[in-house]
This record gives structure tokens, sequence and C-alpha cells, in this order.
């Protein structure tokens, strides 16, 4: 049979599995992001309004970790992943549930690093996103779905939401707890950002920060 024929029925099966496919989050540099692969998540205007994610104890308690954003605009913080989407497609889709995770190998909790809503320890009710266990390990994964999607105000930049079991999404942005730090929420105004791909050089130091 023509060779030509096989090619053309290939190329018709994979536009069919990728018709309904949301479409790819890029980096800063326009490059699509694939699971596996660790990226900042920078400010999408960049000055002195503060860097990248890190994580950090909140109150009086060591643990569990939340995810806090860098004071200084020039400190990177954390890398993060990207995971369990369930359209078959390699790149990181916008608009899909997924499970994102800070990139460090431990903690001073031992435990993994995957974003989780957890309620807040204020008198008002602010949902902080903590560090938490792998989403399949017998916890309310319902909690640990976000999505990523274009805010359309700057080249390649982009916000995160929460969607909670019934289908609805909140903006994830930036509160500031009872001593001032600023935190990652659910509820607060929508934090505009980038990503920039992280090396493995860049990252090996970084797991050993806050062990």
């Amino acid at each position: 049979m023509n060779p030509m024929f096989y090619f053309l029925l290939a190329l018709t099966a994979v536009l069919a599995a990728t018709a309904n496919a949301a479409g790819p989050v890029l980096d800063v540099n326009g490059d699509l992001i694939f699971g596996g692969s660790s990226y900042y998540v920078l400010p999408a205007i960049w000055g002195p309004g503060g860097g990248g994610l890190t994580l950090s104890s909140l109150g009086d308690k060591q643990c569990p970790l939340y995810i806090q954003k860098e004071d200084s605009e020039v400190e990177r913080g954390l890398p993060v992943k990207f995971s369990n989407w369930r359209l078959k497609v390699p790149f990181v889709p916008e608009s899909e549930n997924l499970n994102i995770e800070m990139d460090v190998a431990a903690t001073i909790c031992v435990q993994s690093t995957y974003w989780w809503v957890a309620p807040s320890n204020l008198p008002i009710m602010t949902f902080w996103i903590a560090a938490g266990p792998k989403p399949d390990h017998g916890e309310d994964s319902s909690r640990s779905f976000f999505q990523i999607k274009r805010t359309g105000e700057f080249h390649n930049g982009y916000k995160i939401t929460f969607c909670s079991g019934d289908g609805a999404c909140d903006d994830v942005g930036i509160a500031r707890d009872g001593n001032g730090v600023g935190r990652l929420a659910v509820g607060s105004e929508p934090f505009a950002f980038v990503f920039v791909k992280a090396s493995e050089a860049e990252t090996s130091p970084k797991t050993m920060s806050i062990i």
C-alpha cells in the first residue's frame, strides 16, 4: 500500500486525538512545558513586589509547610513540577485539572510537597495553599487540583485557579498572614506570573536549603 496513505492515516489519528485538547502552557520563552521538567513561578512584572515561590512554616507550628512568595525580587525560590492531567498529551495543558508539586528533595516536615488547600488559622477565613501528601495516598484529592489559565495581560503570562469538586474555580493569589508574610491563598486577587525553566544545576543546591 502507498506509504503516503499510512502517513495520512497516522496524521488523521493524531489530529482526532488532540482536536478537543486544551492549548499548551508555555514558558516565558514560548516553549512547551512538559511534565517532569521543573519551572520557576515568577511574577509577570519584575520589581519590588517580590520574587518566586518557596516553602515556610505558618505561625508557631513548624509543620506543615505552606507556599510562600519570596519578598525579594532577586530570589527565584523553588521550582515546581506538574502531573496527573487526564488529557493524553505530553505537554502541560491549559484549563485542565492537574497537580502541582514543589521540586525539593526533602523538607524538615519529612513529607511530599504537593499543593493542597488548607483552612486558615486566622479569624478571617483565608484558605492557604499548603504542602501535603501525594494526592493518591488516601487523602481528599479534591483539595489538590489546580488549573493554569492564561491571563491575556502579559506575554506568556498565566494565573492559577483552584477547582473544587463541584466544578467551581477560584483564583489563587497572594494574601498576608498574621506576620505580614505573603502566601498563596484561594480567593485572593490573582497572581499573574510567568514560567522560567530551571536547570538541574540550579535545582540541586536548592533541595538542601530547607531540610
